[in-house]
């Protein structure tokens, strides 16, 4: 056995602590030289009350923070923000620069590590733009309603480049802007992931780009679709996040290679998932509930499911149920269950549509090629009032 696998719970666990903070606790050790006890700092986790913010939800802390990785993008490093507010207007993130705090925020409100915005004329919160292989860890981003169109995160390049840009968001909670949660314009190769993007102005995520990874996410209460993809757009693994409470669910304008898997889709005003022209996409093992909550009924945005002009997808395995608000409020929706149109070489099969629609399960607008297989959807239609 490994000398290290013989240590006991409690000495990994120090260890591992030991090597989180940075090597904080090597530069405080008696006996060290002043050139050690520098070099310790230099390989430490840089904290941003040391750069001069305050984090007491009053002081503009935008100077400080961006000193702060400025400097922490010189030594690709990262910079810890200790729990509190700190309020700043637009801040851009700088190459292979970790941004990291305390997640402790809860599904209301933002606590912990909060970055709060001060400035209601921003473009944007955290721009990210040319911050390749930057990471968002950990933080509360609170848009705090200001401006107009003020996104959360916003990458936003005039040409794909030719340099992936591989950032990282992860355990941060992203709520209340004006604009997008997170607005991707020509992003190439990223993840999202254990985040909360909700009760913003826009979409919860807004992508133009590919090769993402979404995955274990809340998408909640935006004003636009959880997540859209309405111009060029491919080579998106989706799975495990929960799509709930937003005007649409998910809408995918054009764009292939799509993995939506294991997703729980609740309550969009519209259309739980809507494919128009896609190509080569599983949509698999996915729970679409009480999906059209503000549209009119009997028109094709009251639907769990729309697959129009598609190519090469397969759309299987689904469970699709209507129902109401919360403690039997609200209208009954949707009217239908899939709705589909213009089809070529996909199959529609093995869904399960128990109560899955109030007027048809199974909506068929023809004019589709070759090669539409739709069969074995069993299900009944649901019988509600009031």
């Amino acid at each position: 056995m490994p000398e290290q696998d013989m240590q006991p719970a409690s000495g990994r666990r120090h260890l591992a602590k030991t090597v989180a903070l940075g090597g904080a606790w090597l530069a405080m050790r008696p006996g060290l030289s002043a050139a050690d006890r520098t070099q310790a700092s230099l390989d430490t986790i840089l904290n941003a009350r040391h750069f001069g913010a305050k984090g007491d939800g009053k002081s503009d802390d935008t100077k400080p923070l961006e000193n702060a990785i400025d400097v922490a993008a010189s030594r690709g490093t990262a910079v810890f923000l200790p729990p509190g507010v700190y309020r700043c207007a637009e801040l851009q993130m700088r190459p292979h620069v970790s941004l990291i705090g305390v997640p402790a925020w809860d599904y209301e409100h933002g606590f912990g590590s909060v970055i709060r915005l001060a400035d209601e004329h921003a473009g944007c919160l955290l721009n990210i733009t040319g911050a390749f292989g930057a990471t968002i860890d950990g933080l509360a981003l609170d848009g705090g309603k200001l401006g107009k169109g003020v996104h959360g995160v916003w990458l936003n390049k005039p040409d794909y480049g030719k340099q992936e840009d591989t950032f990282r968001i992860e355990r941060s909670q992203i709520a209340n802007f004006t604009g997008d949660g997170v607005r991707l314009t020509r992003a190439w190769c990223f993840s999202i992931r254990h985040c909360m993007i909700a009760y913003n102005g826009g979409d919860g995520i807004s992508l133009r780009g590919w090769d993402g990874f979404l995955l274990d996410n809340w998408l909640s209460g935006n004003t636009g679709a959880g997540f859209a993809a309405r111009q060029e757009n491919a080579s998106c693994t989706f799975t495990a996040n929960r799509i709930e409470w937003n005007r649409e669910g998910i809408l995918i304008a054009g764009g292939d290679g799509y993995n939506i898997t294991g997703n729980f889709f609740d309550r969009a005003g519209t259309c739980g998932l809507a494919v128009l022209n896609g190509r080569q996409m599983t949509i698999s093992g996915n729970f679409v509930k009480r999906s059209g909550k503000n549209a009119q009924p009997y028109t094709y945005d009251s639907s769990q499911i729309r697959l129009e002009g598609c190519r090469g997808i397969t759309c299987c395995a689904n469970n699709l149920e209507v129902g109401r608000d919360d403690n039997g409020e609200g209208v009954w929706s949707p009217s239908y269950g899939i709705v589909y149109k213009g089809l070529r070489n996909c199959v529609i099969s093995n869904n399960v549509l128990d109560d899955g629609a109030l007027a048809e399960l199974l909506l068929d607008l023809g004019g589709h090629g070759d090669g539409a297989i739709v069969k074995d959807n069993p299900g009944c239609l649901a019988k509600r009032t009031g």
